[in-house]
């Protein structure tokens, strides 16, 4: 007669990850309650792949120039990243406003993120507009309509 081990490791860890799903499923399908006061929501900027990287330096060509080489889409947001070192903040940040001006002029969208670091200003084109209009309302639709197999046996 051969004895049975009991439980192993695997059968744990693989019930602790069930748990886990079955939690997180839980949480993400219960839609937020709007809340009283409106509160700005806080939330990380959408950031995707680049497609095109530009470094504001003296021999680079003027961001105006450079935009028009790439085929600028209504999909695509240009974010503009400057660096700033100690007590260089506010010179950086002029820079990045003068090159966000220069790509509103040139018909794209543009962002400022301001970071410490060692200096200087880069530029990167990628598709990360915020979804607004009818492909959000698309989205939300879908969630809301979302239903757990309880949700039809009690209707």
């Amino acid at each position: 007669m051969i004895a049975r081990a009991g439980s192993g490791w695997q059968t744990v860890l693989a019930d602790l990850s069930m748990i886990l799903f079955i939690v997180t499923a839980a949480v993400v399908s219960v839609p937020d309650k709007p809340s009283r006061k409106a509160t700005p929501r806080v939330a990380v900027s959408q950031q995707s792949e680049p497609l095109a990287y530009y470094a504001d330096e003296p021999d680079a060509p003027p961001l105006a120039q450079w935009l028009a080489a790439q085929g600028v889409d209504e999909r695509q947001q240009l974010t503009i990243t400057a660096h700033y070192a100690r007590g260089d903040q506010a010179t950086v940040l002029a820079r990045a406003g003068y090159l966000a001006r220069e790509a509103g002029e040139a018909g794209a969208r543009a962002r400022i993120v301001l970071e410490p670091g060692r200096g200087g200003i880069t530029a990167v084109l990628a598709y990360d507009v915020p979804q607004t209009g009818r492909e959000a309302k698309l989205a939300q639709d879908l969630l809301d309509t979302a239903q757990t197999p309880q949700d039809r046996q009690d209707k």
